[in-house]
């Protein structure tokens, strides 16, 4: 697939439409993008929040290589891609991708943005369940490189290949996840630390914004430069992650254990009185987050590991 002249239709204007329309806008200087939405005032819209995602860019050049339409078969009708950020409503995603896939061209590809329905269920009333790949971002796409590129067991290698090649050529970083599974793997390995810090905070054992502190004191830093698996191999010197294992698996085990006693006990259940008292200590931490510096930052710490 020759990326040049790229034509992309952008179905769902919220803030991940507009985050990946501004990553498709910086990263590819040849591309055109088509947003769609159902808002009457998409056009206005568009042209007052946009902008904040275009970081260090040239506004006005990326923006005059946009355009609006509240008509789905007119957004797809002449797309390379079709990337869908809807509502994660599973029964949505199969009628609009049914719809989607009589009006755009046979050689689109098709990705959705979704957070957890898996392509094998948005393409259950497909003629051709061999186009629609889940192509899941960490939040703020247009910031973070990593892509999560989920096919269903029908994807065809070559729609799984050409995505792929695409991101790279953008200089992202996507990564074929095999099997399909509950919140794909960035969520997983997300939420499992936020359960962690959850049930830390809620036994008391530490603060909202102390917890925060250590994590970006130690593990935020180090996780920048090298994931798990390899600062754990470092760390076992020269016997690498076996002499780790060997040195500290007693502890590491003690950690899943008491892990494992707190979901037996119930202590973390989404809706509990827990969530209350943590979400109010956070609010009162941190108010509204300035999510410009956030995205500032975070471009820094990238570009300075990327050295």
């Amino acid at each position: 697939m020759a990326f040049q002249n790229i034509k992309v239709a952008i179905i769902g204007a919220g803030t991940i439409g507009l985050s990946f329309a501004a990553l498709h806008l910086m990263k590819n200087p040849n591309c055109t993008v088509t947003l769609y939405d159902t808002r009457p005032d998409l056009k206005e819209y568009m042209e007052a929040k946009l902008p904040q995602f275009l970081v260090d860019a040239d506004v006005k050049e990326c923006t005059s290589r946009v355009s609006t339409t509240v008509s789905m078969a007119e957004a797809v009708a002449d797309a390379n891609i079709v990337q869908e950020q809807g509502p994660e409503n599973a029964c949505f995603k199969r009628k609009a991708w049914s719809r989607i896939e009589l009006d755009a061209p046979r050689d689109a590809l098709f990705w959705s943005s979704t957070s957890g329905i898996p392509a094998s269920e948005q393409s259950m009333d497909m003629e051709d369940q061999t186009r629609l790949v889940v192509v899941h971002p960490y939040n703020p796409p247009h910031i973070m490189p990593l892509l999560e590129v989920v096919p269903s067991p029908s994807t065809s290698q070559g729609v799984i290949d050409r995505t792929l090649e695409y991101w790279r050529s953008l200089g992202r970083v996507p990564v074929l996840i095999r099997k399909e599974c509950t919140g794909f793997v960035a969520n997983r390995l997300a939420f499992a630390l936020f359960r962690e810090a959850c049930s830390l905070v809620a036994q008391g054992m530490v603060g909202v914004e102390d917890l925060d502190a250590v994590v970006q004191a130690s593990m935020g830093p180090r996780w920048a430069v090298a994931g798990p698996f390899k600062s754990y191999h470092a760390g076992g010197g020269e016997g690498g992650l076996g002499s780790f294992m060997d040195k500290i698996g007693g502890t590491v085990q003690e950690c899943w254990n008491a892990s494992d006693e707190d979901v037996k006990a119930g202590g973390i259940v989404v809706g509990k009185k827990w969530q209350e008292d943590i979400c109010r200590q956070t609010e009162e931490a941190y108010g509204v987050v300035d999510t410009a510096e956030r995205d500032l930052k975070t471009k820094a710490v990238l570009e300075a590991v990327s050295r």
